[in-house]
């Protein structure tokens, strides 16, 4: 694969890091980029490549053309034109894990889902580190896989492998691959939920041997993908990993903690440790290193995470929820709610929030789907907030002692914000200046 020339199209993090990745292995690159800003030009300068932005047709045409790669970013709409061109000219478009894969054998542990693969993702790292197992966490997190195959030092990656990345990808095949759930999300990239779907089966496409896949067997839509697998590991209530009354067993029977051991007894924090769990023992980890990470294991920023308590009422971030099902998963583990939602919504029903939700006693909406949150819990008490400091105050107003107040947006934050961490920040920053900047 030297040599040869490469198209890199999208030009964010991902981007710039499989650019420098190509270079480095001996091909001519250029990239593309439909955005114009100082910081892309200094950083293809800094790459000493050619950078297109806002290409026309016939220039993303004639840049296709003359490329033996395509690589497109994780992110780039599957409507993008790029696609088009590459399917009349006959080129085909790789990934970031497909060229890692080309460049380096060591084994891969991937962990795909609609929710949960960073915490799932942090957990077997942690888990395989406790046992003794030199590993680094890559893929949709802060260092690509093409970045962290440099480093010499891993036995292995555990890779958070989005669908934006697993979508393009023909030749990814991880020792072990783990499916946590499916729910509809990311219409602001695929064309359909089918799409969706589609990109995160590619997960097992070419899995073989050796190679294992765990999947959740209480979801209809992974377990319909997951039969006829050869080595098909299972988690869930009554799974091969599974729970028993108040503890969390192996398929051995092995007992991995007790529920009230947890950080989060949330139900689907409790899969999560399931899943990594199964994961982690078939990729190398021991049973007592999965044990000692579970215990040591705090959670992670922004998913659910406990901000305060003040009279009565306990605070809590859970900003990393972008979607509706994730906002849905998050209310289930509490009695009474007073919910902060809304944002920029990814294309989805925000209805969706509400189903089978009978807990939430009030609602403040904020950004722009607003109106869409309200309308998802009509008869409940409500009202729209125009800024951060705004909601968290009119949620005040409505809680009650023994309430939870619950910042679970069900959409992105990029109306507001530049991020779901900048936004959580927003909101435990105005929280505690709302009870005088003291301490719970």
């Amino acid at each position: 694969m030297g040599g040869s020339h490469a198209l890199v199209v999208g030009f964010g993090a991902t981007g710039q890091a499989v650019a420098a990745a190509l270079k480095k292995r001996g091909h001519q690159v250029t990239a593309t980029d439909d955005r114009e800003s100082p910081e892309l030009i200094a950083a293809a300068e800094g790459l000493d490549l050619e950078l297109i932005t806002a290409p026309s047709e016939a220039q993303l045409s004639d840049s296709v053309r003359a490329a033996d790669i395509v690589a497109p970013g994780p992110g780039i709409p599957e409507w993008h034109p790029v696609f088009a061109v590459c399917d009349d000219l006959r080129r085909p478009v790789t990934c970031e894990f497909d060229l890692a894969a080309a460049w380096d054998d060591r084994p891969i542990l991937a962990v795909t889902g609609t929710d949960g693969k960073t915490t799932v993702t942090t957990l077997v790292s942690e888990m395989l580190a406790a046992s003794g197992v030199t590993t680094m966490a890559a893929g949709n997190t802060e260092v690509p896989l093409v970045t962290a195959i440099d480093d010499p030092l891993p036995d292995l990656f555990v890779v958070e492998a989005s669908s934006f990345r697993l979508g393009h990808c023909s030749d990814f095949r991880p020792t072990v691959g783990t499916w946590l759930n499916f729910a509809a999300d990311h219409l602001d990239v695929h064309r359909s939920i089918a799409s969706y779907e589609r990109a995160k089966a590619r997960l097992w496409q070419n899995q073989e041997g050796d190679d294992v896949a765990v999947a959740n067997a209480d979801d209809p839509v992974v377990m319909r993908h997951a039969r006829g697998l050869d080595r098909l590991v299972t988690f869930g209530r009554s799974a091969e990993f599974r729970i028993r009354g108040d503890s969390l067993l192996t398929s051995e029977g092995d007992v991995l903690a007790r529920i009230d051991q947890l950080w989060s007894r949330l139900p689907h924090d409790v899969y999560n440790v399931l899943a990594a769990s199964a994961t982690a023992l078939n990729g190398g980890a021991s049973l007592c290193g999965v044990r000692d990470a579970i215990g040591e294991f705090n959670g992670l920023p922004h998913r659910v995470q406990f901000v305060g308590e003040w009279n009565g009422v306990r605070w809590f971030d859970d900003s990393k929820a972008t979607a509706p099902h994730a906002s849905r998963a998050a209310l289930a583990g509490f009695d009474s709610v007073v919910l902060i939602a809304g944002g920029r919504n990814k294309g989805l029903d925000l209805g969706a929030m509400s189903e089978g939700v009978g807990n939430v006693r009030a609602v403040v909406g904020i950004g722009e789907s607003a109106a869409e949150v309200l309308a998802a819990f009509e008869g409940v008490e409500s009202t729209v907030a125009d800024s951060m400091e705004e909601a968290v105050g009119a949620a005040a107003e409505m809680a009650r002692s023994g309430d939870v107040v619950l910042l679970s947006p069900g959409c992105a934050s990029f109306d507001w914000y530049r991020s779901y961490a900048e936004r959580g920040g927003a909101f435990a920053a105005a929280v505690r200046r709302l009870h005088d900047g003291g301490t719970p």
